[in-house]
């Protein structure tokens, strides 16, 4: 079979795509930067479109190829590497040290047409015909070069690619073995409780699975917590606040059989469960209301995700309808208006994280951004690290790079509707897209005066930019003008001036309510493995699917005229999938005890922790399916155990055999989380406001760059000082988290937080 043939076979086989070999160790191109010119080998490298990819070359192939590698790639790296290239500013956003550079270009577009000299920006560019288009900006090309330049792009602009080291019909053995050994990647096993000979403790399932692995180690437990303790327990664990003295008095006082029955009823009734479990879930995704990275530009909607969550708890949404929004809310049917918007608001879950907008390269941009995707859904749902497979086949779990690829189709054939765009050395505004927004209320219609206005602005806005890009890298540029200033930056006020009304008249105050989200993208497609995870470097197209790690008859096929979304939420929720269960009855077991089943909440994977009582994982992770995916039940029937009512004393011989309380032979004690420390603090004076505010203090900011000592960043600490909400409502730009919170080990916002840290010394 030839390599072309064996790559197809692969990529069209399920079970193929997911027993790649280990690790993808990619060859280094035939030059660098540094050195300007490395000896080419030819054995390490494949031809680049139009070549046939993969394939052997033919001889006319072969000599495109020597010409390029004697007379083209030298001159490039002489005359344009010192601007335009990975390692450099990259001016306009144009690379010439890579085929795909060339050809998306930059911010003015492609700068070659493969076979047609003629139209490529390149050529024009060297022949510095143009007044605003001279390349070298300080010398021209000799006629000889131009014409070498000429004949590489008339013969198909052919560049040599690096080669996939390894052959894709390979299986990794280790990966097979994972698969059927690892604990995590079983099906649920319907497990039934054990019979112990205690009557007390075998009231409940849960207490049963608990106490019978006691009895194995001859654990004893501790006695019950005192009435007092547990109301100030289940009262912070359930909704963040502490009882009022009404509630604990009424409780001590109820001496029926029921009376703790009726506490948790009532707190999981309250709307302050919502907010206390809805900020459990916010850690896990990332939430934040600014992209953080290099330039911190604020998310001004970002707070209808943050309600939307809230909401979702309270109201108790299945979760599995939960994910199924947050990952295809756009692709969902719906029964009302009010039902889609919700669904849309969903979809944050996927646009929330940090973006590096300074990133100079669009097609990185959107790599960075997809991966950031994959490592939030599979770490949050799935508690998998599948995105260190970006580069190479991962070095512990069975995910190969092309099973990375397939859920990277997925994302890169859905459009990141955040609001913004990359843009080196940006600006103002300049970064803002009201475009890449989710419209979610009704269109205002713009009277015929404000659209002609906006109209002429458009066309004044495309003058201002030639005129400033004319001056941006010409030495007439830095001629004063009549005011005394460089003319580029008269010429960069101006446009920005422009920009800036254009803005107003498509913000969303205009036009309408918006929300954070994703949708599908008008082309969607497969894509191509990123080789050393390098976003322009293209490897083999690899076909949109999911983590082969988890395999079942009959699972959802992609649709081809849709993202994927869809069909990977259902994969997620599918009962046949053992992780989705698994992995959120063990956050909600930690929330309660203190720590997990499985420690390592986030990481089910070979080098997580081993469950401390797998039969129970499994029975309890069985029950949330079976009942409908309800976390209010879950949360009632694990904090209705005798377990959860233990005290929290220690006893020395239970410390000497399990010092960690995995096998919970007592309450173990939590310290408060930093908003339950704030919001008791103004509970207990009497000055806690328990009315949801309208949004949040940071939907004002303009999408300008946040900084840390700006007025902006001023005024949202001085409204926390006097803010009386829960603290789940306060701002939170990533860098300019409030101090309140911020001392008390607040989440990590800008990825997946299942634990937050515990630090134990004052700063």
């Amino acid at each position: 079979m030839t390599i072309e043939g064996r790559i197809n076979h692969i990529l069209r086989s399920e079970s193929g795509r997911s027993n790649r070999p280990a690790a993808i160790r990619m060859m280094r191109d035939g030059m660098t930067v540094n050195s300007h010119w490395v000896a080419f080998f030819p054995l390490a490298l494949v031809f680049a479109a139009p070549l046939t990819a993969f394939g052997e070359p033919s001889p006319s192939d072969s000599a495109k190829l020597e010409f390029f590698e004697k007379r083209i790639r030298p001159l490039l790296v002489t005359n344009c590497y010192n601007c335009h290239s990975a390692n450099t500013n990259s001016k306009g956003g144009l690379r010439v040290d890579d085929r795909n550079g060339l050809l998306n270009g930059g911010s003015e577009g492609p700068a070659i047409v493969p076979g047609e000299p003629e139209k490529s920006r390149l050529i024009r560019a060297v022949r510095q015909t143009d007044l605003d288009l001279k390349m070298p900006p300080d010398k021209q090309l000799s006629a000889e070069e131009i014409a070498d330049l000429a004949k590489w792009i008339a013969d198909g602009a052919v560049w040599p690619e690096a080669r996939l080291p390894f052959d894709l019909d390979q299986p990794n053995p280790q990966y097979e073995a994972l698969r059927k050994e690892h604990w995590a990647w079983q099906p649920l096993k319907l497990v039934e409780a054990p019979q112990i000979a205690d009557a007390v403790w075998g009231r409940t399932e849960i207490d049963r699975f608990l106490r019978a692995r006691l009895d194995e180690r001859g654990l004893a437990p501790v006695a019950d917590a005192d009435k007092r303790t547990l109301i100030r327990r289940v009262t912070f664990d359930l909704m963040g606040l502490p009882p009022t003295p009404a509630e604990i008095s009424a409780f001590i006082a109820d001496e029926s059989t029921d009376a703790f029955e009726k506490v948790v009823d009532r707190l999981l009734a309250s709307k302050a469960f919502g907010e206390r479990w809805g900020r459990h879930w916010l850690d896990v995704a990332r939430y934040a209301e600014s992209t953080g990275s290099a330039r911190n530009l604020p998310y001004p909607h970002a707070w209808r995700y943050r309600d939307y969550v809230i909401d979702a708890f309270n109201s108790d949404k299945p979760y599995d309808q939960f994910l199924r929004e947050q990952i295809a809310g756009d692709l969902l049917p719906a029964s009302s208006a009010r039902e889609k918007v919700e669904q849309l608001v969903a979809t944050g879950f996927l646009a929330l994280g940090v973006k590096d907008v300074n990133q100079r390269f669009k097609v990185r941009y959107v790599m960075d951004n997809v991966d950031e995707q994959i490592d939030t859904v599979t770490r949050s749902v799935l508690a998998l690290t599948a995105s260190c497979a970006r580069c190479h086949d991962h070095k512990f779990d069975p995910i190969p790079t092309t099973d990375y690829y397939a859920l990277a189709g997925i994302f890169r054939s859905s459009d990141l509707c955040a609001g913004l765009r990359n843009k080196m050395g940006g600006g103002g505004l300049d970064y803002y897209d009201t475009e890449m927004l989710l419209p979610i209320g009704v269109e205002q219609k713009l009277d015929p005066e404000t659209s002609a206005k906006r109209e002429q602005l458009k066309k004044d806005l495309a003058v201002a930019r030639a005129e400033f890009q004319a001056l941006r890298n010409n030495p007439e540029g830095d001629v004063k003008a009549p005011d005394g200033r460089p003319k580029r930056a008269v010429a960069r006020q101006k446009m920005t001036a422009v920009q800036a009304q254009l803005v107003a008249l498509n913000d969303p105050a205009v036009n309408g309510e918006v929300a954070l989200g994703v949708r599908d993208s008008k082309a969607v497609a497969d894509t191509e493995i990123r080789i050393r995870g390098e976003a322009e470097k293209l490897g083999p197209l690899v076909a949109r699917g999911f983590l082969g790690v988890l395999q079942w008859p009959d699972q959802p096929k992609v649709n081809p005229k849709q993202s994927g979304r869809l069909e990977l939420a259902e994969w997620l929720t599918s009962d046949r999938n053992p992780l989705s269960s698994r992995v959120f009855v063990n956050r909600v077991w930690q929330h309660l005890f203190g720590t997990g089943l499985v420690s390592t909440v986030d990481n089910f994977g070979v080098n997580g922790d081993v469950p401390s009582n797998p039969e129970l994982l499994d029975y309890l992770a069985a029950r949330f399916v079976q009942g409908g995916w309800s976390v209010k039940k879950l949360v009632r029937q694990i904090v209705l155990t005798k377990a959860y009512r233990l005290s929290a004393d220690s006893a020395p011989a239970n410390v000497a055999i399990d010092p960690a309380n995995r096998l919970v032979w007592r309450h173990t004690p939590r310290r408060l989380a930093a908003e339950e420390i704030r919001d008791a603090m103004l509970a207990a004076s009497g000055r806690l406001d328990l009315v949801p505010p309208a949004a949040s203090p940071a939907k004002d900011l303009k999408v300008i760059e946040l900084r840390n000592n700006g007025p902006d960043a001023k005024r949202l600490a001085d409204g926390v000082r006097t803010d009386r909400h829960r603290s789940v409502y306060l701002p939170l730009p990533r860098g300019l988290t409030p101090i309140a919170l911020e001392v008390f080990d607040f989440a990590e916002q800008g990825m997946v937080t299942g634990s937050r840290d515990a630090t134990t010394v004052a700063p």
